[in-house]
Protein backbone atom coordinates (compact mmCIF):
# COMPACT_ATOMS: atom_id res chain seq x y z
CA UNK A 1 0.00 0.00 0.00
CA UNK A 2 0.90 3.84 -0.59
CA UNK A 3 0.34 6.35 1.67
CA UNK A 4 -0.68 9.49 0.09
CA UNK A 5 -0.06 13.12 1.09
CA UNK A 6 -3.50 15.05 0.17
CA UNK A 7 -3.50 18.06 2.37
CA UNK A 8 -6.58 18.30 4.26
CA UNK A 9 -7.28 15.12 4.00
CA UNK A 10 -6.67 12.06 6.73
CA UNK A 11 -6.02 8.12 5.86
CA UNK A 12 -5.63 8.53 2.25
CA UNK A 13 -3.63 5.69 0.03
CA UNK A 14 -3.43 3.76 -2.72
CA UNK A 15 -3.99 -0.26 -2.27
CA UNK A 16 -2.41 -0.88 -5.27
CA UNK A 17 0.98 -3.03 -5.14
CA UNK A 18 -0.39 -6.22 -2.74
CA UNK A 19 0.32 -9.38 -3.66
CA UNK A 20 -3.14 -11.08 -5.65
CA UNK A 21 -3.47 -14.55 -7.14
CA UNK A 22 -1.93 -14.20 -10.33
CA UNK A 23 -0.45 -10.98 -9.92
CA UNK A 24 -0.76 -7.93 -8.29
CA UNK A 25 -3.60 -5.08 -6.98
CA UNK A 26 -2.65 -2.90 -9.52
CA UNK A 27 -1.70 0.78 -8.42
CA UNK A 28 -3.74 3.66 -9.13
CA UNK A 29 -7.13 2.40 -9.69
CA UNK A 30 -8.49 1.96 -5.88
CA UNK A 31 -7.90 4.42 -2.87
CA UNK A 32 -9.36 4.88 0.15
CA UNK A 33 -9.52 7.51 2.62
CA UNK A 34 -11.38 10.10 5.36
CA UNK A 35 -14.14 12.35 4.48
CA UNK A 36 -12.92 14.69 1.83
CA UNK A 37 -14.56 18.18 3.43
CA UNK A 38 -11.54 19.60 5.18
CA UNK A 39 -9.54 19.36 1.87
CA UNK A 40 -7.39 22.41 0.44
CA UNK A 41 -7.10 23.57 -2.68
CA UNK A 42 -3.76 22.08 -2.90
CA UNK A 43 -5.63 18.57 -1.93
CA UNK A 44 -8.69 19.06 -3.91
CA UNK A 45 -5.54 18.93 -6.95
CA UNK A 46 -4.02 16.21 -5.94
CA UNK A 47 -7.34 14.30 -5.84
CA UNK A 48 -8.51 15.59 -9.22
CA UNK A 49 -5.07 14.44 -10.80
CA UNK A 50 -5.59 11.05 -9.50
CA UNK A 51 -9.52 10.03 -8.72
CA UNK A 52 -12.42 9.81 -11.42
CA UNK A 53 -14.98 8.78 -9.31
CA UNK A 54 -15.53 9.20 -5.98
CA UNK A 55 -17.55 6.83 -3.60
CA UNK A 56 -18.59 8.41 -0.39
CA UNK A 57 -20.22 5.70 2.10
CA UNK A 58 -21.62 8.85 4.89
CA UNK A 59 -25.00 8.86 5.60
CA UNK A 60 -27.30 12.27 5.42
CA UNK A 61 -26.39 13.78 8.81
CA UNK A 62 -22.79 13.27 8.30
CA UNK A 63 -22.54 14.86 4.85
CA UNK A 64 -24.67 17.26 6.03
CA UNK A 65 -22.44 18.36 8.78
CA UNK A 66 -19.39 18.22 6.58
CA UNK A 67 -20.20 18.26 3.15
CA UNK A 68 -17.80 17.86 0.27
CA UNK A 69 -17.67 19.62 -2.96
CA UNK A 70 -14.33 18.55 -5.29
CA UNK A 71 -15.29 19.20 -8.82
CA UNK A 72 -13.79 17.25 -11.47
CA UNK A 73 -14.59 13.67 -10.15
CA UNK A 74 -18.27 11.53 -10.16
CA UNK A 75 -19.63 11.26 -6.48
CA UNK A 76 -21.74 8.57 -5.85
CA UNK A 77 -23.26 9.15 -1.98
CA UNK A 78 -24.18 5.49 -1.48
CA UNK A 79 -24.57 5.47 2.91
CA UNK A 80 -23.79 1.85 3.67
CA UNK A 81 -25.56 2.11 7.09
CA UNK A 82 -29.25 1.30 8.22
CA UNK A 83 -29.84 4.05 10.56
CA UNK A 84 -27.21 6.70 11.76
CA UNK A 85 -23.49 6.25 12.95
CA UNK A 86 -24.82 7.74 15.90
CA UNK A 87 -27.04 5.00 16.72
CA UNK A 88 -23.87 2.61 17.34
CA UNK A 89 -22.39 4.65 19.50
CA UNK A 90 -25.75 4.75 21.81
CA UNK A 91 -26.02 1.08 21.27
CA UNK A 92 -21.97 0.67 22.61
CA UNK A 93 -21.92 -1.72 19.50
CA UNK A 94 -18.68 -3.43 19.18
CA UNK A 95 -16.66 -3.51 15.60
CA UNK A 96 -17.32 -7.48 15.30
CA UNK A 97 -20.73 -6.61 15.95
CA UNK A 98 -20.90 -3.46 13.50
CA UNK A 99 -19.26 -5.51 10.73
CA UNK A 100 -21.48 -8.57 11.21
CA UNK A 101 -24.17 -5.74 10.65
CA UNK A 102 -22.95 -4.18 7.44
CA UNK A 103 -22.68 -8.08 5.81
CA UNK A 104 -26.24 -8.68 6.81
CA UNK A 105 -27.89 -5.60 6.26
CA UNK A 106 -26.14 -3.53 3.94
CA UNK A 107 -25.15 -6.03 1.31
CA UNK A 108 -26.88 -4.69 -2.12
CA UNK A 109 -24.96 -1.15 -1.08
CA UNK A 110 -21.58 -3.05 -0.52
CA UNK A 111 -22.46 -4.52 -3.64
CA UNK A 112 -23.29 -1.02 -5.38
CA UNK A 113 -20.20 0.78 -4.20
CA UNK A 114 -17.95 -2.61 -5.45
CA UNK A 115 -19.37 -2.25 -8.75
CA UNK A 116 -18.25 1.30 -9.05
CA UNK A 117 -14.89 0.39 -8.72
CA UNK A 118 -15.36 -2.68 -11.06
CA UNK A 119 -15.73 -0.48 -13.95
CA UNK A 120 -12.74 0.52 -14.58
CA UNK A 121 -12.00 4.14 -13.77
CA UNK A 122 -9.75 5.49 -11.11
CA UNK A 123 -11.82 5.57 -7.28
CA UNK A 124 -11.60 6.75 -4.14
CA UNK A 125 -13.83 5.08 -1.20
CA UNK A 126 -14.16 7.06 1.55
CA UNK A 127 -16.69 7.16 4.69
CA UNK A 128 -15.34 9.91 8.08
CA UNK A 129 -12.57 8.45 9.23
CA UNK A 130 -11.94 5.72 6.53
CA UNK A 131 -11.94 2.91 8.49
CA UNK A 132 -14.76 0.93 9.33
CA UNK A 133 -17.41 1.46 6.18
CA UNK A 134 -14.37 1.89 3.85
CA UNK A 135 -12.19 -0.86 5.60
CA UNK A 136 -15.20 -3.44 4.75
CA UNK A 137 -15.57 -2.41 1.98
CA UNK A 138 -12.09 -1.94 0.74
CA UNK A 139 -11.36 -5.32 1.92
CA UNK A 140 -14.25 -6.88 0.33
CA UNK A 141 -13.54 -5.60 -3.33
CA UNK A 142 -9.78 -6.97 -2.53
CA UNK A 143 -10.77 -10.57 -1.16
CA UNK A 144 -12.68 -11.07 -4.06
CA UNK A 145 -9.88 -10.61 -6.60
CA UNK A 146 -7.99 -13.21 -4.03
CA UNK A 147 -5.71 -10.49 -3.26
CA UNK A 148 -3.08 -11.62 -0.17
CA UNK A 149 -5.13 -12.28 2.89
CA UNK A 150 -2.37 -11.08 5.31
CA UNK A 151 -1.88 -7.79 3.12
CA UNK A 152 -5.83 -7.07 3.42
CA UNK A 153 -5.72 -7.12 7.07
CA UNK A 154 -2.61 -5.05 7.28
CA UNK A 155 -4.02 -2.78 5.24
CA UNK A 156 -7.46 -2.82 7.39
CA UNK A 157 -4.67 -2.15 10.10
CA UNK A 158 -2.81 0.50 9.31
CA UNK A 159 -5.74 2.95 9.73
CA UNK A 160 -5.69 3.34 13.45
CA UNK A 161 -1.96 4.72 12.65
CA UNK A 162 -3.16 6.90 9.85
CA UNK A 163 -5.70 8.79 12.52
CA UNK A 164 -4.71 12.01 13.58
CA UNK A 165 -3.26 11.09 17.30
CA UNK A 166 -4.90 14.67 18.50
CA UNK A 167 -7.90 13.43 17.39
CA UNK A 168 -7.90 9.98 18.88
CA UNK A 169 -7.29 11.08 21.90
CA UNK A 170 -10.40 13.68 22.16
CA UNK A 171 -12.62 10.98 20.57
CA UNK A 172 -11.71 8.76 23.65
CA UNK A 173 -11.98 11.49 26.62
CA UNK A 174 -15.12 12.70 25.44
CA UNK A 175 -16.34 9.32 25.15
CA UNK A 176 -15.06 8.24 28.28
CA UNK A 177 -16.28 11.54 30.17
CA UNK A 178 -19.88 11.45 28.58
CA UNK A 179 -20.59 7.32 28.47
CA UNK A 180 -18.32 6.05 31.26
CA UNK A 181 -20.24 2.86 31.13
CA UNK A 182 -19.74 2.25 27.03
CA UNK A 183 -17.61 -0.82 26.98
CA UNK A 184 -16.56 -0.52 22.79
CA UNK A 185 -17.41 3.07 21.69
CA UNK A 186 -13.35 3.93 22.06
CA UNK A 187 -12.64 1.26 19.90
CA UNK A 188 -15.35 1.84 17.58
CA UNK A 189 -14.17 5.41 17.19
CA UNK A 190 -10.52 5.12 16.96
CA UNK A 191 -9.45 1.66 16.68
CA UNK A 192 -8.50 -0.88 13.61
CA UNK A 193 -7.35 -3.82 15.14
CA UNK A 194 -6.11 -6.85 12.62
CA UNK A 195 -8.03 -9.85 14.35
CA UNK A 196 -11.55 -7.65 13.67
CA UNK A 197 -10.61 -7.87 9.86
CA UNK A 198 -9.31 -11.47 10.18
CA UNK A 199 -12.29 -12.86 12.08
CA UNK A 200 -14.65 -10.70 9.17
CA UNK A 201 -12.89 -12.46 6.20
CA UNK A 202 -13.31 -15.92 8.13
CA UNK A 203 -17.01 -15.22 8.46
CA UNK A 204 -17.34 -14.24 5.31
CA UNK A 205 -15.39 -17.63 3.86
CA UNK A 206 -17.61 -19.78 6.30
CA UNK A 207 -21.21 -18.63 5.30
CA UNK A 208 -20.53 -17.79 1.77
CA UNK A 209 -18.08 -19.51 0.56
CA UNK A 210 -15.56 -16.44 -0.26
CA UNK A 211 -15.77 -12.41 -0.74
CA UNK A 212 -17.20 -13.15 -4.44
CA UNK A 213 -19.60 -15.69 -3.14
CA UNK A 214 -20.52 -12.78 -0.96
CA UNK A 215 -21.14 -10.55 -3.93
CA UNK A 216 -22.54 -13.02 -6.07
CA UNK A 217 -24.95 -13.66 -3.22
CA UNK A 218 -25.83 -9.73 -2.77
CA UNK A 219 -26.64 -9.57 -6.72
CA UNK A 220 -23.42 -9.11 -8.11
CA UNK A 221 -23.00 -10.96 -11.62
CA UNK A 222 -19.93 -13.36 -12.53
CA UNK A 223 -19.42 -10.73 -15.35
CA UNK A 224 -19.14 -7.86 -13.22
CA UNK A 225 -16.78 -10.10 -10.55
CA UNK A 226 -14.62 -10.39 -13.94
CA UNK A 227 -14.26 -6.83 -14.79
CA UNK A 228 -13.66 -5.91 -11.09
CA UNK A 229 -10.67 -8.39 -11.16
CA UNK A 230 -9.68 -7.30 -14.65
CA UNK A 231 -9.50 -3.75 -13.01
CA UNK A 232 -7.87 -4.74 -9.98
CA UNK A 233 -4.92 -7.38 -10.87
CA UNK A 234 -2.69 -7.03 -13.05
CA UNK A 235 0.47 -9.91 -13.48
CA UNK A 236 3.11 -9.78 -11.72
Amino acid sequence: MTILDVEGVTNVRDVGGMPAAGGRIRSGKLLRSGQLSGATATGAEALRARVRHIVDLRDSEEVAAEPTEIPGPDTTHLPLFLGSVRSFFEADTSLDDLYVHLLEESGERLVAAIRIIAQGAPTLVHCTVGKDRTGVTVALALAAVEADREAIIADYALTESQLPAERSRRVAAYIRAHHPEAVHAVALATQSPAEVMRALLDRVDERWGSAAGYLRANGMSDDELTALHETLVESA
